[in-house]
């Protein structure tokens, strides 16, 4: 959702406009998907990384402002929270040694920005919560000043009517009993606390279904291995709490539309589709606009006139539904391509960690596409569903159901099936060996020994713990060891014990 919004209040009236602008925006989109007006002249893929903020003490610095004027990159933009920074990724084609290159580029990127974050007072964390925010860092005052936060918090709250809550019971942290977090905020401050990766991956119309369809069938494997949110409020709760989290932190239902079984914006989905059209359609049918800021082109119009439409409505509304994997409609230089966004991953913990995870993704998603019996034919949704949720609260201590193998853990089902795809899969995307080699040894070792981001976390806490530390000590210290290491460039599998 980048694009600028005014910072006003709407009427009754802007709603209906924009309704019947997104109406005609799938019209115009049902005609390009027929007539086949898409560019694809190679597989892209891209990458975006939100990033924390931390002082010397390890606490939130809440100057991502100060921090991106001295790093003065356009790559580095803000995000919703003070003490978030956004890094955006130049796409480039997958094949070859690109990925190779990809991790050279973020190193560099990340070190000329913790250079510029250091004279500001600051340092960059690559980490999927943040183990030292407060409630007192959930504030309305710690958003980001831009009209476009401010205008979404606004809508948000309005809709909901009522304070968010946040309200997790969390996976027992060594011996000790599971622990449980009730909260409440007066704003959406608190998804600030959720910093992810998110690979794009430009695909053909004609096989985004496929893709998309294979990228839930991913999601619960991909958070179990890659988990990096063990802590939120000082409280062990799930592997990957940034799921549960993004999801209450946004969620415009009180209790009774929940119970009514109204859809959440932060959304899994409820079917294997057909084509892109059917989540663009189901984003018009199910959710309201929460930024109803129609524009004067009429899509319709644009393509009758030969040009390719804008859509300005239907893309501003689809970055307001928060879906796990997300379709996105775009246009360079006035040619129109499409991609999937997936936005199940956290940040970190290393660079080699985030590059790897993105290749295994990649490859294992193009496998399952090129199978002669897909595999959500096999599979209910809601078993893809019950994965996800799976994964992200247990980590590599999930069980996840699989056509043909069961119910397996996350190590096992990588190891036996999905390893073997992701190499055949990056082979046909043209991957190099080199590059094939080093990612998916990461994911290798990282199966074998059982180690990601979350369990070093949760495993470093309980051993400060168990020596005497409180917890706000002990996620102190573990912080400043997880930046250490991260900073090393080692993966996370072969840290030394926190």
């Amino acid at each position: 959702m980048g694009r600028h919004v005014d910072d006003r209040s709407f009427k009754p009236i802007d709603r209906q406009r924009y309704r019947n602008k997104m109406q005609r925006g799938l019209d115009a989109l049902a005609r390009m998907l027929a007539d086949g007006e898409f560019s694809f002249p190679h597989q892209q893929m891209g990458l975006e990384m939100e990033l924390c903020l931390v002082d010397e003490r390890m606490q939130p610095s809440m100057n991502n402002v100060v921090v991106l004027e001295k790093i003065s990159e356009a790559i580095f933009t803000t995000e919703l929270g003070q003490q978030n920074i956004e890094l955006n990724v130049e796409p480039r084609v997958l094949a070859g040694d690109s990925a190779l290159r990809l991790e050279e580029g973020v190193r560099a990127a990340l070190r000329r920005a913790d250079a510029g974050a250091h004279d500001a007072g600051a340092k960059i964390a690559m980490i999927g919560a943040l183990p030292t925010l407060s409630s007192l860092h959930f504030d309305p005052s710690t958003l980001t000043s831009n009209p476009r936060y401010s205008v979404l918090n606004d809508q948000i709250i309005m809709a909901r009517g009522e304070e968010m809550l946040l309200d997790m019971e969390g996976v027992p942290l060594a011996d000790a009993g599971p622990e449980r977090l009730r909260s409440y905020a007066d704003s959406i401050a608190p998804e600030s606390a959720c910093t992810s990766v998110q690979l794009h991956l430009q695909v053909a119309p004609e096989d985004f279904a496929a893709h998309w369809n294979a990228a839930q069938c991913l999601a619960g494997v991909q958070v179990a291995i890659g988990a990096n949110s063990p802590f939120l409020l000082g409280k062990a709760l799930w592997h990957e709490t940034r799921i549960p989290l993004f999801l209450q932190a946004t969620d415009t239902r009180p209790t009774e539309l929940r119970n009514q079984g109204v859809r959440p914006r932060v959304w899994f989905g409820e079917r294997w589709i057909t084509s892109i059209f059917d989540l663009f359609e189901e984003n018009v049918r199910y959710f309201p606009a929460l930024l109803p800021e129609p524009e004067e082109e009429d899509p319709v119009a644009a393509l009758d006139n030969g040009r390719a439409p804008k859509l300005n409505e239907l893309r501003l509304h689809n970055g307001t539904i928060w879906r796990w994997n997300r379709p996105v409609y775009d246009l360079v230089e006035g040619v129109p391509h499409l991609r999937i966004e997936n936005r199940v991953l956290p940040a970190g913990p290393s660079v080699v960690d985030i590059v790897a995870n993105a290749m295994f993704f990649y490859g294992a998603q193009r496998a399952l596409t090129e199978q002669d019996r897909p595999l959500w034919t096999q599979m209910s949704f809601a078993a893809a569903e019950e994965n996800f949720y799976a994964g992200a609260r247990h980590g590599f201590d999930a069980h996840l159901y699989w056509p043909g193998a069961g119910w397996v853990t996350p190590d096992e089902l990588v190891l036996r099936r999905l390893l073997p795809m992701a190499h055949e899969g990056l082979a046909a995307c043209g991957v190099s060996d080199e590059a094939r080699s080093r990612y998916l040894g990461v994911i290798e070792q990282r199966c074998l020994t059982r180690r990601n981001g979350a369990s070093w976390q949760r495993d470093a806490v309980a051993r400060l713990e168990a020596d005497g530390a409180d917890r706000h000590s002990a996620l102190t210290t573990m912080l400043r060891r997880y930046i250490e290491l991260a900073d090393h460039g080692d993966p996370v599998h072969s840290w030394p014990a926190g």
